[in-house]
């Protein structure tokens, strides 16, 4: 028999308590708020804990984070890796995407198609755009960082970035072990939304203008249906499918079913056997950092969801039985802040497909840019009259303009808002990553800053990081 807890007196619990007040000294305390203007509150100034035990910084651990930290942690650096969801992957595992673009890149790219065949997570034999299922990327990406001796740190933020002079010295973050302060010699943002970067008082631009238009939001959905193969006309399947017939034939399926869906070209992916992924929802005209709008289109794309799939459902048939599995905990975002750097990649490098000395990738996805509201483009999305040819990201557009020590990788890379619309997916993301990492293991061993660094030594270490096949 389990032997009882005595009671405790008022000593031991004094005692107690004091104990776990010592051991947690990361714990706000109490204490008098100053006078503060009308409207406003002055937070009292404290001194938090403040550590320097890396080489490099990355914040954001999505596709262009992983890959940055790995890489760097493999040249040699010690790395901390901050991300405020509870899964390594950003949009591929909190956002559900599901979907790879532009994948038939060298490097890292070809590790994770490797290594999710062998675990059989892919699907849509494509060398440049497959699915797979987010789960395995998850555990996967785990095992990969861990082995390259980064330090992850889940459900943090970066709320605060301070310089020297020019340059980015301390990040602070925000988590249940209360508010910290980081050092490094090198910090690489990849936040997706530019966060740090506007944290450090970059210039940054989002969507056309500052706000937007910009593209919308869309929350996809992990769905079971009881057989796949009665639902081939509506499967999306690359090469092997009609794409466009595949999307009609699916949305006109979502309004026999009693809904209008608020994405025009809803597609259904194959993920494994009865498991599809759905991506038939836009939250139009959102900014990715407007905290209350981004939760009211959570909520409102979350119901519409719902809606879908309990209409499919009641059609009976092939949708028999269907079924949400999970929607994410993070809406997936088009367009956060592209942070300026030294380059600005734009409308003329696509459209010349640019060459450059210090290329760090040639990315060959058209621009893709997902309609403003239902009038433009019949909600769909539109290339806006500009063929891409391959042209190449440089160097120079991953290195922050304004505050020296500051990397960019993914999303939030200098680049116009046309660009960027073919650059954002995440085969490029993956690419960046792989440089960014280099670079920054690079210049914290030199003791030099990232743009004083010469592009063939950053290629030639990254090149030893990645694995042979």
């Amino acid at each position: 028999m389990p032997r009882a807890t005595p009671p405790m007196n008022r000593r031991r619990f004094l005692s107690a308590s004091v104990t776990a007040a010592a051991s947690a000294p990361l714990l706000a305390r109490g204490a008098t708020v100053p006078t503060a203007a009308p409207g406003t509150f002055a937070e009292p100034a404290r001194a938090v804990p403040l550590a320097g035990d890396a080489d490099v910084i990355v914040c954001g651990a999505g596709p262009a984070g992983v890959t940055a930290a790995i890489t760097a942690a493999r040249a040699g650096a010690r790395v901390r890796l901050f991300e405020a969801h509870g899964a390594l992957g950003g949009v591929w595992t909190s956002s559900l995407l599901g979907y790879l673009l532009d994948f038939d890149k060298p490097g890292f790219n070809q590790e994770l198609v490797r290594k999710l065949d062998a675990r059989d997570a892919r699907r849509i034999p494509s060398k440049s755009a497959m699915t797979y299922q987010p789960e395995e990327m998850k555990v996967l990406l785990d095992e990969l960082c861990l082995a390259a001796g980064v330090k992850i740190q889940l459900h943090t933020h970066v709320v605060a970035a301070y310089r020297e002079g020019r340059r980015l010295a301390t990040v602070v973050t925000e988590s249940k072990s209360g508010r910290q302060a980081w050092r490094a010699p090198v910090f690489i943002d990849t936040t997706g939304d530019g966060d740090l970067g506007a944290l450090a008082g970059c210039e940054w631009e989002t969507g056309e203008t500052k706000e937007c238009p910009c593209q919308p939001l869309s929350m996809c959905a992990l769905l079971v249906v009881k057989d796949h193969t009665a639902l081939a006309p509506f499967i999306h399947r690359a090469q092997t499918t009609n794409v466009e017939a595949t999307k009609r034939a699916f949305r006109a399926e979502i309004i026999r079913g009693g809904v209008t869906p608020s994405y025009m070209m809803p597609t259904l992916f194959p993920i494994r056997d009865n498991l599809l992924l759905a991506m038939m929802n836009h939250e139009y005209g959102i900014l990715a950092f407007d905290a209350v709008k981004l939760t009211a289109a959570t909520l409102n794309a979350r119901a519409e969801l719902h809606r879908i799939v309990h209409g499919l459902r009641k059609l009976g048939g092939p949708w028999d039985g269907i079924q949400i599995a999970a929607t994410p905990e993070q809406i997936g975002i088009r367009d956060g802040r592209r942070i300026r750097g030294r380059y600005i990649v734009n409308r003329a490098d696509l459209v010349a497909g640019a060459r450059h000395a210090d290329a760090v990738v040639r990315p060959t996805f058209p621009v893709d840019i997902h309609a403003y509201d239902k009038a433009h483009a019949g909600g769909g999305y539109t290339n806006s009259g500009v063929k891409a040819l391959p042209y190449d990201i440089p160097y120079r557009a991953l290195v922050a303009r304004d505050v020296d020590g500051l990397l960019l990788a993914g999303r939030c890379i200098s680049g116009d808002y046309l660009a960027h619309a073919s650059y954002r997916v995440t085969g490029n993301a993956v690419a960046m990553g792989e440089a960014a990492g280099a670079a920054a293991a690079l210049a914290a061993s030199g003791k030099s800053l990232p743009h004083e660094l010469r592009w063939p030594e950053i290629a030639a270490l990254r090149d030893k990081t990645r694995e042979t096949a």
